[in-house]
């Protein structure tokens, strides 16, 4: 099956450092994953100064600064990113990062991103959507806080601007930092994916768990995105419902190893149980001395291991035939 494009989100959790930002680009790269995303914007750009923090940014980052100055404390200028690029060349490991306006899209498209991550904030933005849609790229949309016809309403206008259905992958996503386990309805994602014949579906995780993007895979999720972290007791808004290093190189662990698991849909011996066959399986065997030429009864025969001789599931033929030989107890039928 095709390898499970991992994304390991950044995103603020640099706190706008770009040191803390390299830093968290060589855990990316170390624990293996595919790529590393960050969030680029211009703060005046995105966010009105009369914005209220969501519930969850007010625990983490307190009540009295508004939304507005909390992000731009985490905004890194388009230096750093172009930084921040080149050093994920040096790591080998994919640069994406999420645009937060329009402005910030065309400085991507400088960049060369052949991806374009549209977070779930922008399933409603027709204009933002129609300039990534009109980009004609790979897009990864996330949808939290969305229904289906809103899904299918963003799909329809990334569409009309120039994009392929094959080249849109849906992430099913909430919202919620961190989300409850009850709220994440991994089964909505293959709803998504029954609803739109043809497209790629995902999963953008938010919740505690390590378990739940390796169980997606199993589900058929072909991207995974999950926020991270270098300490989680670091402030900002994030850190809080991201993975610590060694959390996030275990999910990239468990990931790869369901994608082996999962294997092939084809039911059929493994060349590594073939071996165990002949020991696990059972014979026709008599259960008593039998003299040839007596007739082989539900008396005299029966079923025991190992499965190198007649198959049981030969009973009714072998019953009522006559003893070609003397068998002894315990020995392995044999008519011919």
């Amino acid at each position: 099956m095709p390898k499970t494009y991992i994304i390991a989100e950044a995103g603020v959790n640099h706190n706008g450092s770009i040191l803390l930002a390299k830093k968290m680009i060589d855990c990316a790269a170390d624990v293996g994953a595919d790529v590393v995303k960050f969030q680029n914007f211009k703060t005046e750009h995105c966010i009105s100064k009369f914005a209220p923090k969501a519930e969850y940014q007010k625990e983490t980052t307190g009540k009295t600064e508004s939304q507005f100055e909390m992000v731009k404390k985490l905004e890194l200028n388009k230096a750093s990113h172009r930084e921040l690029f080149e050093y994920c060349q040096q790591k080998k490991i994919t640069y994406l990062s999420t645009p937060g306006d329009l402005e910030s899209i065309d400085f991507l498209v400088e960049l060369g991103l052949e991806v374009f991550k549209i977070p779930s904030g922008e399933v409603t933005n027709w204009p933002y959507l129609m300039k990534v849609g009109g980009l004609q790229k790979k897009i990864i949309l996330s949808s939290g806080m969305s229904d289906l016809g809103e899904i299918e309403d963003a799909i329809e206008v990334l569409m009309s601007a120039g994009t392929l259905l094959e080249q849109i992958t849906v992430l099913h996503c909430n919202t919620e930092y961190p989300t409850p386990l009850e709220d994440v309805n991994l089964r909505a994602m293959q709803t998504i994916a029954a609803a739109f014949p043809g497209i790629q579906i995902g999963y953008s995780d938010h919740s505690q768990s390590m378990v739940v993007p390796v169980a997606a895979v199993a589900m058929g999720a072909t991207v995974i995105e999950k926020h991270f972290t270098l300490d989680q007791s670091m402030e900002g808004p994030d850190h809080l419902a991201s993975l610590n290093p060694d959390e996030l190189k275990a999910m990239v662990q468990g990931i790869r190893n369901i994608e082996i698991a999962l294997g092939s849909a084809i039911k059929r011996p493994s060349q590594s149980e073939l071996k165990n066959k002949p020991i696990a399986r059972k014979s026709i065997v008599a259960m008593k001395k039998i003299n040839q030429g007596e007739i082989l009864t539900v008396f005299n025969l029966g079923v025991k291991r190992p499965g190198t001789g007649i198959s049981p599931m030969q009973w009714n033929i072998v019953i009522g035939q006559k003893a070609i030989r003397d068998f002894q107890e315990d020995e392995m039928i044999e008519l011919y």
